[in-house]
């Protein structure tokens, strides 16, 4: 367990597309970025928050997807697919998301990576070993690397917040049902990230 101040000078780096899936082939929702965001910080001192995203092609619908994560209060990275000969595709941030985070690391005491990928274990113990920063994992436990999850200063399972963090879908004739979000702080003691 972490202990958590307002002191604490905290970045946040979020790999949406390792989040997009995981909440769209978990539940068919999408993610509220806004209460993310709250969830992350918990009243600390945030210096950063980037959401780093795959721009497969420029449509209205995905433009409004990126404008709504920047007014969730994320600065947006984006980068294009890659489409190579024969048709195969690669969109990943793994190496921006880890120099970044490395960079950043120097300046915070925190460093909150909001992915369940196990590629960023390496990152997570340079972090710790090298830089003396804390290393806190938000993702959905179902699809987080178990490794990822041991290694990590602190673990928050969004399923546990699924009602603040997730745009439940009603039905295929309807649109998303909007979370609204409560302080971690009224949860549960199992539920809720440990507070002091």
């Amino acid at each position: 367990m972490i202990v958590r101040n307002k002191e604490q000078r905290i970045v946040v780096l979020v790999d949406v597309q390792n989040l997009y899936y995981s909440a769209k082939n978990l539940y068919n929702s999408r993610i509220n970025f806004k209460n993310l965001l709250k969830l992350a910080i918990q009243s600390r001192n945030l210096t950063r928050a980037i959401a780093y995203v795959i721009k497969s092609d420029i449509n209205e619908k995905e433009s409004d997807f990126f404008s709504a994560i920047n007014e969730a209060g994320f600065e947006v990275k984006e980068k294009d697919l890659q489409i190579f000969p024969g048709g195969n595709k690669k969109g990943d941030w793994d190496v921006g998301i880890a120099m970044d985070a490395i960079r950043l690391g120097q300046k915070v005491d925190s460093v909150i990576l909001i992915s369940g990928d196990g590629d960023y274990i390496p990152v997570v113990n340079y972090l710790q070993q090298s830089l003396g920063c804390l290393v806190e994992i938000i993702a959905f436990g179902k699809t987080c690397s178990k490794n990822l999850i041991d290694i990590a200063d602190s673990f928050t399972d969004i399923e546990n917040f699924k009602k603040d963090l997730l745009f439940m879908k009603k039905d295929a004739n309807h649109g998303y049902s909007l979370p609204r979000f409560t302080s971690p702080l009224s949860r549960n003691a199992s539920h809720k990230p440990q507070l002091k």
